[in-house]
Parts: structure tokens; C-alpha cells; sequence
């Protein structure tokens, strides 16, 4: 009620197109499937997993940051990590821990095992997309871990594609399966009301200043 109260008079400050257009965009946001990204050198590379994330209605990603610290730019993301919520763990354990207590599947992306393909992967339960490095792929400890594997089916030389560009074709695909079954996949009222007051914050200049206001 009180977070109510508080988007009501935040929402004075902004537009009415910005305010139906983040009711409409957390219509099709979801958190039954995230990513998790492991140690990935290039920054870029994991800037674009993130704003891929944004462009196909993720609302949550996880970034491992155990052997190259925070490696996220901004400037590719292009404000993508305004509106996901980015969460950093300091080693794979963790990472995984912490989506197992949610209730996630462990999904390892990889091409080089018996992995299911793409268009043969059956989304049922949440699940967990873990990218790995460019060169090494993912860890060994990722790989024991996980609850199942996945590939996209290639047909020529090259063994690999990007993990940007991996995980695009990924999330395109899974989020169009996963919104034609009857699964739980949309955010709940409270998520959809934390997450507009959120974003409705973070669209105001003033917002410090205006909120003294309104707890005066």
C-alpha cells in the first residue's frame, strides 16, 4: 500500500507515455528464465548479453566476476542495465547456490558435449542459461553442476559463435517457447509494482530532492 502511495505521487513527475509504456513493457517481463554469465574477458561481450536480456524481457542476469572483477560496459549495454537487475557473485558457487534456492534449473550453454539442441530443449521450470568464456567456455564446476546442456545446431567450420551473439539466438528462441505454453512466466503484481516505482525513480532528475519532499 505504502509503495502505492509512494508510485502515485512519483508518477506526477513523469510523463503518461513513459508511465503506460513501462506498464506495458513489465506485461511481457519475466524472471522464469535468467542468465548467468561466467567470467567472460571482454567486456563488451558481457554488456551485450545484458542488453540482450533487456531486449527479449529478462528481468534478471547474473554476472561471476571471480577472475576479471566487474567487466560491464555501459556504453555497449546502452542503459540496458537500468532496467534489468544485474546481479554480481564473486565465484561460480555462489552464483549457483543462490539460483538453486530460486528454484532454477542449471542449464550449461555449451558446443562441445552431448548437448540438446536448441529447438529440441524443453523449458518446463525456471531455468538458468550459463555463458562461458570466449576461448575456455564454462567451467569445469558449471559443467558438474549443471542439470542439462545446450547447444545451437551449426553447420559449418566454425565450432563456436560468439556468446553475445550466442545468447541472443538463445534468448529469442526460449522466450518465444516458453510465452506459447501455459507456464508461470509473468511477474507478479508486487514484482511489477517494485520494479514500475523503480523505474519511475530512476526516470526523474530531481529524485532525491523530490522524495525528501514527499517523507516531509
Amino acid at each position: 500500500m505504502l509503495n502505492q502511495q509512494l508510485l502515485d505521487y512519483l508518477e506526477e513527475f513523469i510523463s503518461e507515455e513513459r508511465k503506460e509504456r513501462f506498464i506495458k513493457v513489465l506485461e511481457e517481463r519475466t524472471k522464469f528464465i535468467t542468465v548467468a554469465i561466467e567470467d567472460v574477458f571482454q567486456f563488451h561481450n558481457t554488456s551485450a548479453v545484458i542488453r540482450s536480456c533487456e531486449v527479449f524481457g529478462l528481468q534478471t542476469a547474473h554476472v561471476i566476476e571471480s577472475r576479471f572483477g566487474k567487466r560491464l560496459d555501459k556504453n555497449i549495454a546502452m542503459g540496458a542495465q537500468k532496467w534489468v537487475d544485474v546481479y554480481r557473485h564473486g565465484n561460480t558457487q555462489s552464483c549457483i547456490s543462490d539460483l538453486r534456492k530460486q528454484g532454477y534449473r542449471i542449464i550449461a550453454t555449451t558446443p562441445h558435449n552431448d548437448s540438446c539442441y536448441l529447438e529440441e530443449f524443453v523449458i518446463e521450470d525456471k531455468t538458468a542459461l550459463f555463458f562461458g568464456t570466449e576461448k575456455e567456455g564454462l567451467s569445469a564446476e558449471v559443467i558438474r553442476e549443471a542439470d542439462g546442456f545446450l547447444k545451437i545446431p551449426m553447420v559449418g567450420f566454425t565450432e563456436s559463435l560468439n556468446i553475445s551473439v550466442s545468447a541472443a539466438i538463445i534468448l529469442q528462441h526460449l522466450t518465444s517457447k516458453m510465452k506459447k505454453q501455459q507456464l508461470p512466466w509473468h511477474l507478479s503484481d508486487a514484482e511489477k509494482l517494485d520494479k514500475r516505482l523503480d523505474w519511475t525513480k530512476k526516470s526523474i532528475r530531481s529524485i532525491d530532492d523530490i522524495l525528501s519532499r514527499y517523507y516531509e
